[in-house]
């Protein structure tokens, strides 16, 4: 009896959008012996996402490193990113313990700094095409299951085959479309601005952000010198914000509480922003489809979170599936197991963010536990665990946080 043939396809991954998630994914399955095309429909190697946070948040650092970046990026003048925060008790400034280790760092770098490095670094691994110039415009689908691309390039029009279709192409993300892949969509009721600055001193030179209740700030200094300062405030001040842009983007800066000298600062860039940044909720996973970054799940920007979920997101899905790529188990199987874990990582954090996109103040919780923070130099450290993401909400909120938060602002109170 004659064995059927197996389909042919022409690589094992495709991967459309060479951002960071794109580029780490392709890395990451290509050292694993998977032979990978990404696609980036823009031509030039040097392209960079320029609405950003500028900011890689410390659950990025282990991809990071495995990547092979870190040393690339302290030469490329990226700065650890320790941060402080305003409230209305006061600053919370998380510090080592005593004699304990440094706290977690991941780096504030700008993405026209980091997108072109990392996208370099995947054009020179073994077993990766990068194919510039690239734009899906539709799947290969074949009883109900993905099996290729199809692609506008320079030369004209394409067919990609491939085992997987992975999709990292953005909040907006055209392989979710054409997949139809059901998108869950939450109102922020924030708009935000941002612009760099050079000549921008910020106090112990480290990141800022002001929890303004409901209006929100950050200024975090990268690389070359370069302070990214963003505001974001409530959408009730939107008329009269985009009345005089320039305008009231300065004298938000100059209200902050223990405001950075914005007004003796050269600004290098124009003011650049988005009005609605609604964020989004995808399931991760279809046949022979996988979504990464913000093609899964779009944050509220606030956070600077989506950088690292990038990164991180890319090694979840190498790591679920790059044994089946290699012949050691089940794609569907792998599949399902990355959509289990992402769900499981991420679905808190969304909850969390989605909430307080809504531009609400700080919740009783959330009153206990950053009033002991400003207050006390271990909750504090707890606090950049969770800003960092090196820690889920049910660890944030725990009962024995809860106990410890409720007795220092008591000790507080009696003072």
């Amino acid at each position: 009896m004659t064995k059927p043939e197996s389909p042919v396809h022409d690589y094992d991954v495709v991967i459309s959008g060479a951002g960071l998630a794109g580029n780490a994914a392709a890395i990451l399955l290509a050292r694993r012996g998977v032979r990978v095309a990404l696609l980036e429909r823009r031509s030039d190697p040097g392209a960079y996402k320029v609405l950003c946070t500028h900011s890689l948040s410390a659950n990025a650092y282990p991809v990071l490193e495995e990547l092979g970046l870190v040393p690339a990026l302290e030469e490329a003048g990226a700065v650890r990113n320790e941060a402080r925060w305003y409230t209305r008790w006061g600053w919370i400034h998380p510090k080592p313990a005593p004699a304990g280790p440094p706290l977690p760092y991941g780096y504030n770098v700008r993405r026209s700094t980091l997108d072109p490095l990392i996208r370099s670094r995947a054009a020179e691994t073994p077993g990766v095409d990068l194919l510039l110039g690239h734009q899906v415009t539709g799947l290969i689908r074949e009883a109900g299951r993905t099996v290729g691309v199809r692609a506008s390039t320079p030369q004209g029009e394409r067919e990609i085959r491939a085992r997987l279709v992975v999709g990292a192409d953005g909040k907006d993300s055209p392989v979710a479309k054409f997949a139809e892949v059901p998108t869950r969509e939450y109102e922020n009721t924030r708009f935000g601005y941002l612009a760099h600055f050079r000549g921008l001193p910020l106090r112990d030179g480290i990141a800022h952000t002001w929890f303004l209740e409901p209006d929100m700030a950050y200024a975090f200094p990268n690389d070359d010198g370069v302070t990214v300062v963003a505001v974001l405030p409530d959408k009730k001040w939107l008329p009269a914000f985009r009345a005089d842009l320039e305008g009231s983007f300065l004298a938000f800066v100059r209200d902050l509480p223990d405001a950075p000298p914005i007004d003796s600062a050269e600004r290098v860039t124009k003011i650049i922003g988005t009005v609605d940044y609604p964020l989004r909720s995808r399931r991760p996973t279809a046949p022979g489809l996988a979504l990464i970054g913000d093609a899964a799940l779009t944050s509220d920007p606030l956070w600077g979170v989506g950088c690292g979920w990038a990164l991180e997101t890319a090694k979840w899905l190498t790591e679920a599936i790059a044994p089946a790529m290699t012949g050691a188990g089940d794609l569907d199987t792998s599949l399902a197991a990355y959509g289990r874990g992402h769900r499981r990582r991420l679905t808190g954090h969304q909850k969390l963010a989605v909430d307080f996109a809504r531009a609400r103040p700080f919740n009783p919780v959330e009153r206990l536990i950053f009033s002991a923070a400003a207050r006390d130099e271990s909750l504090a450290r707890h606090m950049h665990l969770f800003a960092s993401r090196l820690i889920g909400p049910l660890r944030f909120v725990n009962p024995v946080i809860m106990a410890k938060s409720s007795a220092v602002n008591l000790r507080h109170r009696r003072a």
